[in-house]
């Protein structure tokens, strides 16, 4: 007895469970030019090695996956599940954020197809206790009007919806009412980024909510 006690001490320790699983969709579609498209990448790698943000990464032992997506059709994995276990792998994620040359350019919005897409990633982290998809786009959907249909979807299989409306400067609210009304799941929120140069506190201040362990 004493030798099998001696043996299961020498086991390593069960890893903590994954946390959350959170599909990152950067809207690449025609309305957003090159130099916007580096401020939504490099805000997004930014965020990751943000301490507070890198912190919350860790301890969930959160999985990340990063998704390019535009018109019909047009929906493209730029970083695969990804498990947040070291600032290695945090820095490696996030420099490959950085330096990914966008799947595509000049075409539509599709925003349901591009909720789908993410939907169906999620099939690869099934030990994951949350599971959420984080889109931004600067603006409606154009193509395809399926974003009502595609919310209920992930709505019905637990997923939640969160998202960044990209605003132009002044006082509209026109993407923030679109992603409030038709995109985002119930108990889900919107972080408006009032023009490109807000986006990296805006994606920072989301992730730190979605990371957030929920009340028990």
């Amino acid at each position: 007895m004493r030798a099998l006690a001696l043996c299961l001490s020498l086991l390593p320790a069960p890893a903590p469970a994954c946390e959350v699983a959170l599909v990152l969709a950067i809207d690449v579609s025609g309305s957003i030019d090159a130099g916007e498209y580096r401020i939504q990448s490099t805000g997004t790698a930014d965020a990751l090695q943000d301490p507070a943000v890198a912190e919350a990464l860790l301890a969930g032992q959160v999985a990340i996956t990063v998704l390019h997506w535009s018109g019909m059709g047009q929906q493209a994995v730029v970083l695969p599940w990804t498990r947040m276990l070291s600032a290695r792998q945090i820095a490696d994620a996030a420099t490959q954020i950085r330096t990914t040359p966008r799947a595509y350019a000049g075409s539509d919005t599709a925003v349901g197809q591009a909720i789908d897409a993410s939907l169906a990633l999620f099939a690869q982290v099934p030990d994951c206790k949350r599971k959420i998809i984080d889109i931004s786009g600067d603006g409606p959907e154009n193509s395809g009007n399926t974003a009502r249909a595609a919310r209920s979807r992930a709505s019905a299989a637990g997923v939640a919806i969160n998202a960044i409306a990209i605003e132009d400067l002044g006082q509209s609210t026109a993407i923030t009412r679109f992603y409030q009304d038709w995109v985002i799941t119930r108990g889900g929120f919107v972080i408006t980024s009032r023009g490109l140069r807000a986006y990296p506190q805006a994606i920072r201040q989301k992730l730190l909510r979605e990371l957030e362990k929920p009340a028990s």
